[in-house]
């Protein structure tokens, strides 16, 4: 069976690199997608979620915010704002991130909060806690 490469890069550079990965599933504003060796070269935006690589026939599971993939037939590039494996979520602190999110949320009917931005954190926040749930 041949394999594709995966590589995640942040702002701050590559935080995952891996050369032989039997499938991998992301998240795009259009659906899930699975991309193996030999894919048709694609471009697509992510939305917040997770990315599934199979590797040697084990999963690992990175929690990633918005941004962009590139599909060539023999790699894939990720480009997202940041990039968490499962096994390195912080969930109490994630779960105060989401429960910050939720108090603004209920406050923005009263006061002058930017609802965008406390939406996006908390669907990062709920994003961690259910990748993290593959540790």
């Amino acid at each position: 069976m041949s394999t594709i490469a995966l590589d995640v890069v942040t702002p701050n550079g590559s935080v995952f690199s891996e050369e032989d990965c039997d499938i991998i599933i992301l998240q795009t504003k259009q659906g899930e997608l699975g991309v193996m060796a030999g894919h048709v070269p694609t471009v697509a935006a992510l939305k917040i979620g997770s990315l599934r690589a199979k590797i040697g026939g084990q999963y690992e599971y990175m929690a990633v915010t918005e941004g962009f993939v590139e599909i060539r037939s023999e790699k894939v590039t990720v480009l997202v704002q940041a990039g968490e494996f499962a096994q390195d979520i912080d969930t109490d602190r994630a779960i105060a991130a989401r429960d910050r999110a939720e108090a603004l949320l209920q406050q923005s009917q009263d006061e002058k909060v930017d609802r965008y931005r406390a939406e996006l954190a908390l669907n990062r926040a709920i994003n961690r806690l259910d990748v993290s749930k593959h540790k």
